[in-house]
């Protein structure tokens, strides 16, 4: 990539972020869009946390998410809960994978969905590799993290651990009505103002 690239494409990240900054301190809007990873569980916390600390106001968090990282999930999820200013999650587009673990992080009566949105669950991925030793304690930590967020789900949508195990085996998809009937979803919405309506 030439220096002129470079240029316009650091350009480009430094308004979208000034963009996003504004977004988040004028409307208490915090967007998590794209890939999870450590990055995006960074700009994410840091942004509830600093909203959180301005004003106990509620905040809205927009998703659209293929998953990602299982752990950068858990930091926003867990965040989201530790926070003071009631949050509400809007999922759109897709909220899948570590997204739904994010989604999940508010109660029932805040998780809504515009129309079109898409969930998925399944268990999580791994690539383990390496020594047969360092295989078994990855594939024991993988069982684990899947009954960890299977209980979550189970949790938040009023289902057995059992049925959401069984659930997860493979990708788990669902239009904002299933996500509705599944007990993912709140409400279905179709603009701003019923999101505090």
């Amino acid at each position: 990539m030439d220096q002129l690239a470079k240029t316009r494409s650091a350009s480009t990240d430094e308004s979208r972020d000034t963009i996003e900054q504004r977004l988040s301190f004028q409307s208490r809007y915090v967007l998590v869009f794209g890939e999870i990873n450590s990055n995006t569980a960074r700009t994410t916390c840091e942004r509830l946390i600093a909203l959180a600390e301005e004003a106990d106001d509620p905040i809205t968090m927009l998703i659209s998410s293929p998953g990602g990282h299982v752990e950068s999930g858990d930091a926003i999820h867990d965040i989201v809960r530790f926070i003071r200013a009631p949050v509400t999650a809007v999922g759109t587009g897709w909220v899948a994978s570590a997204g739904t673990h994010i989604f999940l992080s508010v109660p029932k009566e805040r998780r809504l969905c515009l129309p079109h949105t898409r969930f998925m669950i399944h268990q999580p991925a791994g690539g383990a590799g390496g020594q047969a030793s360092d295989v078994a304690i990855q594939a024991k930590e993988i069982l684990r993290m899947r009954e960890r967020i299977a209980k979550v789900v189970a949790r938040e949508t009023d289902r057995t651990v059992e049925e959401v195990l069984n659930d997860m085996e493979r990708d788990f998809w669902l239009s904002a009505e299933e996500a509705i009937d599944y007990g993912l979803v709140g409400k279905i919405i179709e603009n701003h103002a019923q999101v505090y309506g």
